[in-house]
């Protein structure tokens, strides 16, 4: 398959031609401000890094991409499945500084134009939703906490229209070096999915997994055809020229920043 996230700098941009209205892309890690170890485009403001470092790299990507930071929103990430709607009075939420505002929040959706919706990443998987029929966008967090918790599932559960009439699009993510142990390994096989899709036994208490494939199949077996489903070949873990990686960098290391939105007039 066509890889359809494109490079451009500082982001990859997703080009699909059903996608005419939507802005969609991830941050990737070089040519910024921040010492992750240098010169890197990290965007996230929980991490130690000078805070005008990030809100120079949130103007840099704002002007190429066409959305100011005023119409951006941010929750604050905390592995579970929890989704907000999102209104144009939550436009600015996180992003000059760290509030209690979206706390615990990992799933993020909006009718609305002129909002741009953000969450940062370093190997969890970004999945964007979005349906132009219905002026509709979204997008997840989900690591395996997230994954087994189903968030994408929960997504679904919150879309007012025909989920035949959903896209959604799986972005880069850490590959199937991941690996888990028994325990989350058997909290898996209690899921309504065939764990052996996407679970891949290598010795005695590790178990690569493949996150990505995981979260494409528990969309599918809520009715998102898999026609509607794209997943990306960019691996985090894999690229460290493009992307910070927690596990690969043992946690130090900065965070690539999803992003999804649409223009008032666009139909």
């Amino acid at each position: 398959m066509t890889e359809k996230f494109i490079k451009q700098n500082h982001f990859l941009a997703y080009k699909d031609d059903k996608m005419a209205h939507t802005t969609l892309g991830f941050t990737t890690r070089e040519g910024g401000l921040s010492m992750y170890p240098e010169k890197a485009f990290n965007m996230a403001r929980y991490v130690d890094d000078r805070q005008d470092n990030i809100t120079q790299h949130q103007n840099i990507l704002a002007n190429m991409i066409g959305f100011p930071r005023s119409e951006w929103v941010f929750p604050i990430q905390t592995h579970e499945n929890k989704v907000a709607k999102i209104t144009s009075d939550d436009k600015g939420v996180n992003i000059d500084a760290i509030t209690n505002g979206l706390h615990g929040i990992d799933g993020l959706y909006t009718y609305e134009p002129n909002i741009l919706l953000t969450m940062c990443y370093a190997d969890c998987v970004p999945v964007y939703f979005y349906s132009e029929k219905h002026h509709y966008v979204g997008l997840a967090h989900a690591g395996w906490r997230g994954t087994y918790g189903e968030i994408v599932k929960e997504m679904v559960r919150h879309i007012d229209f025909d989920v035949t009439d959903l896209n959604v699009v799986i972005g880069p993510a850490t590959s199937n070096s991941y690996e888990i142990n028994d325990d989350i390994k058997m909290k898996f096989e209690t899921l309504d999915i065939d764990t052996t899709q996407f679970i891949e036994t290598r010795d005695s208490d590790r178990h690569g997994i493949d996150l990505k494939k995981a979260n494409s199949l528990l969309l599918q077996s809520v009715g998102v055809p898999e026609s509607n489903i794209y997943i990306t070949d960019y691996a985090t873990s894999e690229n460290l020229d493009y992307f910070f990686s927690y596990r690969v960098e043992k946690g130090q290391t900065g965070r690539m920043l999803a992003f999804i939105g649409r223009k008032q007039g666009d139909s």
